[in-house]
């Protein structure tokens, strides 16, 4: 099996790639309604190299989100349904006995995809899940004690269901810390309900399609712009001290880790590059911060009785921690 990767396009400059990620999220909006807010931050997650877990209930439309963004990426898109039953070989691939060659060949899985959709990842068992977590971290799969190398760009988009949790298996904590961001669509306005329906009867079919915007080639490249975006040492500080504030907190009794730390700075890059701008704010970081911490968060038993979330402690905690005063534009 080969992989190899897409050769990048040519060196794109911040100006370059906020345009085609507004032209990516204007596309994808197109047939997505209501969902500006956590389409924007799960784009920023994928220019930031990470991936996505959507955890809301049933008919939001995440499906269709995840499907419209891999298409509008120009990433080759596939979808598994999480069950009970799935085994590991079901995503990674497996050898298969060939007669005619005398010999086992591998058979990719659907994780050998662009953007691969794990549906209700929370209905599968915790082998399973496990299977993810080569792919997600290291890029690679291992089968038969042979390492599969996977061509980039690669990105997980997988989705939850937070109220229902009979014939379920929650995600443990180091499963959880591979997403980069966790999002929740929340339900629409009555007018944004109201223009679903409508463009649903405007088409007169069920399919929602949009058009490629850009091309696997031209993300790697919308990627590599990212890491020209300039990060004051005040901001990399605010960062880790919102992370080291969580660890702090009474209600709180694992906080986030570096990585969160980490990945809320990436993040915020890479939101900063959509706004068009060469330097990150503190308000990117405040921005990204509830879907970059809230899930690496382990409220302690009392916390969570009381009914306490992790989204309102990093609330709290922004509150709490103050941010830099100022923050240069030049560099």
């Amino acid at each position: 099996m080969t992989t190899t990767p897409p050769q990048p396009a040519a060196q794109l400059s911040p100006g370059d790639v906020a345009r085609a990620a507004h032209a990516v999220l204007a596309e994808v909006g197109t047939v997505v309604v209501g969902m500006r807010g956590p389409l924007r931050t799960a784009l920023a997650a994928i220019l930031a190299g990470g991936h996505v877990l959507f955890e809301d209930v049933p008919g939001l439309g995440k499906t269709l989100a995840a499907r419209s963004l891999a298409t509008a990426l120009g990433l080759e898109f596939r979808r598994i349904q999480c069950t009970p039953d799935l085994l590991p070989a079901d995503i990674t691939g497996s050898s298969v006995w060939d007669p005619a060659t005398g010999a086992f060949t591998f058979r990719p899985g659907p994780v050998f995809a662009g953007l691969l959709l794990a549906d209700e990842i929370n209905r599968t068992a915790p082998k399973t899940q496990s299977a993810l977590l080569e792919a997600m971290a290291e890029r690679q799969v291992t089968v038969d004690g042979t390492t599969y190398p996977m061509r980039r760009p690669f990105h997980v988009m997988a989705t939850s269901n937070p109220v229902e949790y009979e014939g379920t298996y929650p995600l443990p904590e180091a499963q959880l810390d591979r997403f980069m961001v966790r999002l929740a669509v929340g339900y629409p306005d009555a007018e944004a309900e109201v223009d679903v329906l409508t463009r649903r009867l405007e088409r007169r079919q069920e399919d929602a399609t949009v058009r490629r915007v850009v091309d696997d080639r031209t993300l790697l490249a919308m990627q590599a712009g990212v890491e020209q975006v300039r990060v004051d040492p005040d901001v990399v500080r605010y960062c880790v001290d919102l992370a080291a504030a969580t660890r702090a907190h009474d209600a709180v009794e694992v906080g986030a880790s570096p990585r969160g730390s980490q990945a809320l700075l990436l993040v915020a890059r890479a939101l900063a590059i959509i706004e068009a701008r060469r330097f990150v704010a503190p308000e990117d970081v405040k921005a990204v911060a509830v879907p970059a911490l809230a899930h690496r968060i382990t409220l302690t038993p009392a916390a969570w009785a009381s009914g306490r979330a992790a989204e309102d402690v990093v609330r709290e905690v922004l509150s709490r921690v103050p941010g830099p005063s100022t923050v240069s534009a030049a560099g």
